[in-house]
């Protein structure tokens, strides 16, 4: 038997995962701006380099949303 092979993941893991990625966003978004403030640099541009990331978690959560709901 293979050691790499994968279960599916519970309800409860899919859910504590969606918890800790908001978590992460929120963090990352706060701790930036804030950052971004200390350096006197635009809030607009700030986000515009934030968002390709923001759009990637933004992406996963709604997959492990999606994968929560088909489990249900």
């Amino acid at each position: 038997m293979s050691e790499n092979q994968t279960t599916p993941a519970s309800t409860t893991e899919i859910t504590e995962a969606i918890a800790e990625l908001e978590a992460y966003r929120e963090r990352l978004l706060s701790e930036t701006l804030t950052a971004a403030q200390r350096a006197k640099l635009p809030k607009s541009q700030t986000l515009a380099q934030l968002e390709p990331e923001l759009a990637k978690i933004d992406s996963v959560l709604e997959a492990l949303r999606s994968q929560q709901q088909a489990n249900n």
